[in-house]
């Protein structure tokens, strides 16, 4: 069975014994886009809801880690942080072949290009920035003890962690030597910035289009794609969307290079994260730059798996190849930085 590929009838079957509420018969329909778990809308006579499962095939280790995405977005239920409903989690690989959760459907609009074209003026368009800032800092107040989630993580010393997690996905995946790469793995080792204690849930991809937002209005009403959460450094959701700004506008994954964002309402990194600042109640950052390489690192070495799965003949999405011909320039990018 391919990514693209749903048995129904098991998976009816399966839904209307385990889900209350649920009556066939289902449609499913893969949503384009996506690199990593496939995801489906399933339409039937009860209601329409959305299934994310694992990709069928080998995968590397940790990845693709939909049951953790199901006990976060649970978790996120009663607090401001805006999430779908969840249903329910599969972890019978016989039904569709591989683990998977269902959720709820909302109607609603995920944007692309941070310029945001769709806005109707820069008022707009600066209160959909707001709207990010706003769901982000909501999502690093959370209390994850309250919530359930204080063992979501492991505590302390989260960008040695994660520098060591992706340096070794990143050697798994590697096709050809980037000396670039190796570059930032010494520089990001060498120049670890102090643990300064402060422990979060981190969204992990906290990007414009892992956001839905209101069908009219500047709004985010979920917050999508939890594969890569965890409990670690707030630091790293807050570097990781600003590294995206700085990538070309018309690249796979488009950013503001280029663009007069005041111009267009939208808020330079410095004052959107002085907002970010004033909202968590931090007074500022230290080490923005290390924050900087290393979200930019740490993308290139993500696609980096979406190239070797494209070889492999298991990438969820067409777009696999040309995402993995970025793992280069985005590690020359962090380079500059470091220079």
């Amino acid at each position: 069975m391919t990514t693209l590929d749903l048995d129904t009838a098991r998976l009816e079957e399966y839904l209307a014994a385990h889900m209350p509420g649920f009556t066939g018969p289902l449609q499913a329909e893969k949503f384009a886009g996506g690199q990593s778990n496939p995801t489906f809308k399933l339409t039937s006579p009860g209601g329409t809801y959305v299934l994310r499962r694992k990709p069928p095939g080998e995968l590397l280790k940790s990845a693709h880690a939909v049951d953790r995405e199901y006990r976060v977005i649970s978790a996120l239920q009663a607090t401001d942080v805006p999430v779908p409903r969840t249903f329910v989690l599969c972890d019978d690989e016989s039904v569709i072949g591989s683990m998977f959760y269902v959720m709820e459907f909302l109607e609603g609009r995920i944007l692309w290009k941070p310029a945001l074209p769709e806005a109707r003026d820069n008022a707009e368009r600066a209160a959909y920035y707001d709207s990010m800032n706003a769901t982000l800092a909501a999502l690093h107040n959370v209390d994850i003890d309250a919530v359930g989630l204080g063992d979501y993580g492991k505590p302390g010393n989260y960008f040695e962690r994660q520098l060591g997690r992706w340096s070794k996905q990143y050697r798994a995946s590697e096709l050809k030597p980037i000396p670039e790469m190796d570059r930032l793995m010494e520089y990001l080792d060498a120049n670890m910035p102090e643990d300064d204690g402060r422990v979060s849930l981190v969204h992990g991809d906290f990007r414009l289009d892992n956001l839905m937002f209101h069908p009219e209005k500047p709004e985010v009403i979920a917050v999508l794609d939890w594969e890569l959460s965890t409990l670690g450094n707030p630091l790293a959701d807050l570097a990781n969307q600003c590294m995206a700004w700085m990538l070309p506008g018309d690249g796979s994954i488009a950013g503001l290079a280029g663009i007069d964002r005041k111009s267009l309402g939208i808020p330079s990194d410095e004052e959107y994260v002085a907002r970010y600042c004033e909202r968590t109640g931090r007074d500022g950052i230290a080490n923005w730059n290390f924050y900087l390489i290393f979200s930019l690192f740490r993308l290139a070495a993500i696609l980096q798996g979406v190239a070797k799965r494209a070889e492999q003949g298991n990438a969820s999405s067409s777009e696999a190849k040309s995402r993995g011909a970025m793992v280069e320039p985005l590690a020359k990018m962090a380079v500059a930085l470091i220079d």
